[in-house]
């Protein structure tokens, strides 16, 4: 299981170990102490109920669990009608039979003309009736198999969605979001395969096997019970194939299951991995665990082929023994020769259908597999279960929240304490914070409030209940969440803060009046205002994750839809920090409102956002420090005196006389009074024009760059059947030698049927002569099939072997390629609705699958079928040219059933492809956020959406239920009517004497054989359909070249950037949004070794300014350079090589600690463990790392949520210092730590700039305060420029800013 912990969506101290982030406050000790843990077995249980999966045996039966009454009743009438179907085959053979016997009683001259001519019109009507009946059968039982199967996936989609999101969130430690898209996408599409139409078709088979053996033995048991020697062979061959291939592909699964892990956690954090130029590692990474699916998958195709292989020799030995004995019986005068045939075909047609059982046994081994790890989720209940109705759910609600001796380890780190027998009691309506280093707990306390995780000792309360006693949605639904990294749902604004008022009283309000609260909540939050400047105001998309926002407008939007229902308990997880300082004293002002009559609990690094707080609460190592109110803790001179004391910001000095007194607080000033709020200008006035702090082209300039983005456009070109499989078969190319063996093989096994035809006509001439001429030439014919038996076998081993080898080796190249070709692309891409995270991974997980489809196995047997019917037609015409005419025309009517077929299902598969991608995204976006879900109990609500989005592929399906039937019915029935045609036109020649009983076999054998097999080419029209709409797919992304190419050789190559950088006259708006301005003529200058920092209210164009220095986009106007060379003609991984960046939300792999620094390296560089120690202490994580168990080999989890943010910070600033890069970018750098880690870490990065030029974004004024030059950017513009000293003294919009974030000077 892989170590991911979701702990925090919202940066959680996940796993805040003892002394987590105090690389200043004795680490060494306290880590010691506590890594040694020793838990008692009522604690380990409680930790291990947490997240032990629900102990579930793989079955068959159990895919059918959610399958109703009306299910089971349609599902019975279509397999009464596959019964019928499946009775057909084996009446046919008495006709066969007795047909055969008017043809030697005819030629032996013991019949009349019109007595042959009247049974040859008989037996043809019989056929024609049988034809009719089969399609009758048929339709129904494929139109109502589809139609359920249909009906139970979808329940079992919606099932697993709900469990997932019922799962307390410990549970996640051992999944990553990339492991359930893969789930939700891939593999109930494997279920459904085994739950659907295959299951009536093996029913159909089955009914064959068993009504041809009823007629064998009521014919002639002697020579039936002979002949069913095969039947245990076949059946014990089939169940041990079945079992070794359920297990094959459960570890299979596995791997892909991480592998999608990995490519989730790439795709999501793409600007992390195109900026260190992570590409190749990840793709190594994703590789290793498709080289061993792809083992596991070579492995079950060898051992399917040698069983199919196996089969076949043992079927054909029993048809060697049974024309041997047959014709043993004739000369005993025992049966007529019709009567051997009626017994031969009665057991070959049994037979054959239990051979062809193998390839839907081996659908429901893989349906089995899959539905294992999906039914494990959907039959855990967990021990904290928000779908529970269980527990109190009382009138009122007071607010009284009471920690009574509290102690709490997270399950995924059970060696580090993270809360220590904590007692704190919240009065009803009063403001409690919570402030301390990193990773001391404060977090942990929300956690828990919410109950997200259960203590390992003492309680939890809420106004004197138990909160184990309490309903889990109630409680949930007291409380309003606004986490420090606020997550946003991909809809509009307005949808995203109306998510707050899911449980209230609020919720069914109607559409209008919801809309007034909704604006009110973000008037409150001090958004209306740059909502308002939006194209589509409140009805903006907020994009996936929120990505077209900024981080303070993120951060507002979340404050409006947490105070929306008025809650009782409030719960602010440093709910400010990523707005810069008039956002912050206004939003801090609604909240001060807002907190006003309610509970209250926040956590804060900026300790001037609780200074007027009840109660405030220092933390460190777990355990309550002091407590009190500000002013009883600034007199104590105890660890909050000592916060304070590293939050100031320096002010100008304070003999300064030419500085007004505003700016210098007086002696007696409280040192966290915010000073002048009247000063502060609401942020409507700075017309915020960008929307997207983290996205991308343009509008004077829109014109000329039309013909690129159409260029751009390539990936829509349609692609014909004949380019996509010259363009995959281009990709298998290595296995060139293996196809051809393959290819070899599968003609030899082709050429079986037609070499059989010969051999059974052969054999009832024999059986027309007597005596000792019958006895040898059927024991001559009786061995040929003995022949027939060794060829077939090792051609079918080949076969599969060959060609199930390159398909899984084609699966790894196209998985690989187009994850590869994902990771090229430039963010622009990324940014578009359709190239969201949970489409691309999804989209990874499926087409290659598809593709695979039509390339592996079933391409090998399209082969196989193609030659069979080729060689039957040249041995009928051959043989007889009249017959084979006339027999041939069926032919073209059944490939037109089939294409027919094929095109009606290319059809519904684009649609539903398209449909379902749509379902995974709301699926991968609600498990990956699933602590914001909860905190919302949003899960109704996601799986309302999610119920309605898959309305349409179930559409479709039913569309697929009904029509596509008729086709396949069709298609089932004309081998009937080609023999009523073929019996009645051959009986003619017999009577003319133009053909024998040999000739007329021997051709009717040949074609019809043929036919059906032709017939049998089209079972495979969906794996066809889909493999060319995934290839398609496929290809679009593999050769969409990007504007912005890291793959690319061009452009120039500098050895040694000294790192002046210059933006002039900058224009860019971004490509998703190309009529909102961005950047409207920035100029900016940064001279080689600099420090400089862009300061500016939330969305006015700072963090663009990263993007466009790292080139994620190109602007639009004006130019940027880097040592007086435009950046557009140097080579892009080239210049990124000399860059690192620090994002304001880092993103980690589910990796090691080490392994995460090491992605910071150049291409080519081999740190050794020095280097990386170094680069650590630089950023003030060492002492931090080494006090974990396993040090630097400690698994951080799934986007890095077993690390508080202080500590996810601190190793994504490791990671941008491992490069020793000429330009360091840091956007918000410092923005989760808390003071003193932050005044360390600022001290190293201080450090780490000296001799690089380092761009800084900051809202928290004091970590620029040192700047060689501050920009104060306003509407993607210079506003002010300048040092803090000059800029103070211009009172202009940064003296403003700086006034509201004064925190004083601390007195001694």
């Amino acid at each position: 299981m892989t170590e991911t912990v979701t702990t925090s969506i919202e940066d959680n101290e996940v796993a805040a170990t003892k002394g987590s982030n105090s690389a200043e406050i004795r680490i060494e000790e306290e880590n010691s102490d506590n890594s040694d843990i020793t838990l008692n077995p009522e604690h380990e249980k409680i930790l291990k109920d947490q997240i032990l999966p629900a102990e579930t045996k793989a079955s068959y039966s159990q895919l059918y669990q959610t399958a109703t009454k009306r299910d089971w009743i349609i599902m019975a009438v279509g397999l009464v009608f596959a019964c019928g179907a499946g009775a057909a085959m084996p009446l046919m053979t008495i006709i066969f039979g007795r047909v055969v016997d008017s043809f030697t009683l005819f030629l032996t001259h013991q019949m009349t003309d019109d007595e042959f001519s009247s049974e040859i019109n008989t037996f043809s009507t019989y056929f024609a009736y049988l034809a009719i009946s089969t399609f009758v059968a048929t339709y129904i039982y494929m139109a109502t198999w589809v139609y359920t199967g249909e009906r139970q996936t979808r329940q079992i989609r919606e099932r697993y969605l709900r469990a997932v999101l019922r799962q307390n969130i410990a549970y996640f430690d051992g999944i990553g979001p990339g492991e359930i898209t893969t789930r939700i996408s891939s593999d109930t599409h494997l279920i459904q395969d085994g739950i659907s139409e295959k299951f009536a078709i093996s029913f159909q088979y089955l009914s064959t096997f068993i009504s041809a053996f009823i007629i064998a033995f009521a014919t002639n048991w002697k020579m039936a019970l002979v002949i069913c020697c095969v039947v245990p062979v076949i059946a014990t061959t089939s169940i041990i194939i079945n079992k070794f291939n359920s297990l094959y592909t459960k570890r299979s699964s596995d791997f892909y299951s991480f592998a999608g892990t990995i490519a989730e956690e790439s795709l999501a954090a793409i600007r992390t991995t195109v900026a260190f130029g992570a590409q190749k590692k990840l793709s190594t990474l994703y590789n290793t665990y498709l080289r061993d699916a792809r083992r596991e998958g070579i492995r079950k195709q060898i051992l399917n082929s040698s069983g199919v292989g196996i089969l076949f020799f043992f079927v054909y030995c029993t048809y060697s023994v049974g024309f041997w004995y047959g014709s043993t019986l004739l000369l005993k005068n025992e049966v007529t020769p019709g009567k051997v045939v009626n017994v031969f075909f009665a057991v070959i047609i049994g037979a054959f259908s239990l051979a062809h059982l193998a390839p839907d046994l081996q659908a429901f081994g893989l349906a089995t597999g899959a539905g294992a790890k999906i039914f494990e989720t959907i039959n855990r209940i967990p021990p904290i279960d928000s779908a529970s109705p269980n527990g109190e759910k009382p009138t009122n609600c007071e607010g009284r929240i009471q920690f009574k001796n509290t102690s709490f380890i997270y399950p995924s780190r059970p060696s580090i304490m993270a809360l220590n027998n904590v007692s704190l009691d919240i009065e009803p309506g009063t403001t409690v914070a919570l402030v301390g280093t990193s990773g001391s707990g404060k977090s942990t306390i929300v956690s828990l409030s919410l109950r997200f995780y259960d203590p390992i000792s003492g309680e939890i309360l809420l106004d004197g209940r138990d909160i184990k006693s309490l309903n889990v949605t109630w409680l949930r639904r007291q409380m309003s969440l606004v986490g420090q990294e606020p997550v946003l749902f991909n809809t509009t604004i307005a949808e995203n803060v109306a998510h707050g008022l899911i449980g209230s009283i609020y919720e069914n309000i109607s559409d209008d009046k919801k809309r007034i609260m909704v604006e009110h909540a973000c008037q409150m939050s001090n958004a209306h205002g740059f909502i308002m400047n939006l194209p589509e105001k409140y009805d903006s998309m907020v994009g996936e994750g929120g990505l077209l926002l900024s981080g303070g407008q993120k951060q507002r939007i979340a404050i409006a839809r947490a105070i929306i229902k008025d809650p009782k308990i409030l719960l602010l997880d440093e709910a400010t920090s990523a707005l810069d300082s008039r956002s912050e004293g206004i939003v801090q002002d609604a909240l001060d409102k807002a907190s006003k009559d309610r509970t209250t609990i926040v956590v804060a690094h900026r300790l001037s956002t609780v200074r007027n707080a009840t109660k405030i609460i220092v933390m460190g190592d777990g355990s309550i420090i002091e407590s009190g109110t500000h002013d009883e803790l600034m007199a104590k001179k105890g660890a909050y005196s000592q916060l304070v004391e590293a939050q100031q910001l320096q002010q100008a000095e304070e003999k300064q006389d030419s500085l007004d007194k505003s700016i210098v607080p007086p002696e007696d000033a409280d040192p966290l009074l915010v000073s002048n709020q009247a000063d502060i200008i609401p942020e409507e006035d700075y017309q915020l024009g960008r929307v997207t702090s983290n996205k991308s082209v343009s509008s004077a300039v829109l014109a000329k760059r039309k013909d690129d983005l159409e260029a751009n456009m390539k990936h829509e070109y349609d692609y014909t059947t004949w380019e996509l499989i010259k363009k995959i078969g281009k990709m298998n190319r290595p296995e060139i030698t293996v196809l051809f063996i393959g290819l070899i093989a599968s003609i030899a096994n082709g050429s079986v049927y037609p070499i059989f035809s010969l051999i059974f006509a052969n054999i009832l001439q024999s059986f027309s002569t007597t005596g000792a001429e019958l006895q040898h030439d059927a024991t001559f014919w009786a061995l040929m099939f003995l022949v027939i038996a060794v060829g077939t076998s090792l051609s079918s081993i080949i076969q599969g072997s060959c060609f199930g080898y390159s398909g899984e080796s084609l699966t790894r190249k196209i998985r690989s390629a187009t994850f590869d070709a994902m990771l090229r692309q430039d963010i622009s891409f990324f940014d578009e609705d359709k190239h969201t995270t949970g489409s691309l991974t999804s989209a990874l997980a499926l087409d290659a699958t598809h593709v695979n489809g039509l390339a592996g196995i079933t391409l090998g047997t399209l082969l196989q079928v193609l030659t069979t019917v080729i060689g039957g037609l040249v041995v009928a015409l051959v043989v007889g040219w009249k017959l084979a005419l006339v027999c041939m025309c069926c032919i073209p009517v059944m490939l037109g059933a089939g294409s027919l077929r094929m095109r009606m299902l290319n059809g519904f598969q684009q649609k539903t492809k398209k449909a379902y991608e749509n379902s995974a995204n709301v699926a991968c976006e609600s498990s990956t956020n699933i602590r914001t879900v909860a905190a919302l109990t949003r899960e109704d609500d996601v799986l309302n959406i999610y119920h309605h989005m898959l309305d349409e592929p179930m559409r479709q399906g039913f569309k697929n239920a009904f029509l596509a039937s008729i086709a396949f019915a069709f298609a089932q029935c004309v081998t009937f009517l080609a023999n009523a045609l073929a019996f009645w036109y051959g009986g003619r020649l017999i009577m003319t004497g133009e053909y024998d009983l040999r000739r007329m076999f021997t051709v009717f054998m040949a074609v019809i054989f043929g036919s059906m097999s032709a017939g049998r080419a089209f079972a495979y029209a969906p794996d066809v359909a889909k493999a060319k709409s995934a290839a398609a797919s496929i290809m679009s992304i593999i050769e969409r070249v990007p504007t912005i190419d890291a793959w690319s050789h061009t452009g120039k190559k500098i050895e040694k950037i000294e790192g002046h950088l210059k933006f002039t006259n900058v224009h860019f708006r971004y490509p998703t949004r190309p009529h909102v301005p961005v950047l409207r003529g920035l100029d900016i200058e940064i001279r080689p070794g600099q420090f400089a920092a862009l300061v500016g209210p939330s969305g006015c164009g700072k963090s663009t300014t990263i993007s466009l220095t790292e080139r994620f986009y190109d602007i639009t106007d004006g130019r940027i350079e880097i040592d007086g060379i435009d950046i557009t003609t140097i080579n892009v991984s080239n210049l990124r090589e000399n860059i690192s960046l620090v994002s304001q939300e880092p993103s980690l792999y589910d990796m090691t600690i080490k392994e995460n620094i090491i992605f910071g390296c150049r291409p080519g560089q081999q740190p050794t463990q020095d280097d990386i120690e170094k680069a650590c202490r630089e950023a003030h994580i060492h002492d931090f790392i080494i006090g974990l168990p396993n040090g630097y080999d400690t698994r951080v989890g799934g986007k890095g949520k077993q690390l508080s943010g202080g500590q996810k910070q601190r190793v994504a600033i490791a990671r941008a210092l491992i490069r020793n890069p000429k330009i360091l970018l840091l956007d918000e750098a410092t923005s989760a730590l808390d003071s003193q880690a932050e005044k360390v870490v600022q001290e190293a990065l201080d450090v780490a700039a000296k001799g690089r030029t380092t761009l800084a974004i900051a809202h928290r004024l004091s970590s620029i305060q040192n700047a060689d030059i501050i920009f104060v950017i306003r509407d993607g513009k210079v506003h002010e420029r300048g040092t803090h000293q000059e800029l103070l003294a211009q009172k202009g919009m940064y003296y403003t800013m700086v006034q509201e974030q004064d925190l004083g000077v601390v007195k001694e």
